[in-house]
């Protein structure tokens, strides 16, 4: 059965985001059958395995920033500035921002439910 937590979204960062057709309703994180898939509508995707997941944590501080960027395999997918679960990777798995692809060795992703996400990755 598949588990889906929808990324958190600021309200004010709602309405933006939807206007780029970054929806909320096409950015989750999803685990199921041993595969997590994460998504912020056309901007990120990336599917890797379960066994991948190194370790979680949440991430200390608040970033001012909102939507998908990063640099060097590390990279944050956000609509808000708390809620957000860090996810090591290893190996590094692929991802694709706006369709080009990107190395993953960290993904920082703010979600509705952090604490049921890091439960459910730990598994």
């Amino acid at each position: 059965m598949a588990a889906r937590f929808p990324v958190r979204f600021d309200a004010w960062y709602r309405v933006l985001s939807s206007a780029l057709l970054l929806p909320p309703s096409a950015s989750y994180v999803e685990v199921s059958d041993g595969q997590v898939h994460a998504r912020m509508g056309w901007g990120f995707r990336a599917s890797f395995p379960k066994s991948a997941v190194a370790a979680t944590s949440m991430l200390r501080g608040r970033p001012l920033s909102r939507g998908v960027h990063g640099w060097a395999g590390r990279w944050l997918v956000n609509g808000s500035g708390t809620g957000i679960v860090v996810i090591d990777l290893e190996p590094a798995q692929r991802a694709w921002v706006m369709g080009f692809p990107v190395r993953l060795h960290r993904l920082m992703v703010s979600v509705e439910s952090p604490e049921e996400l890091r439960r459910e990755l730990s598994l």
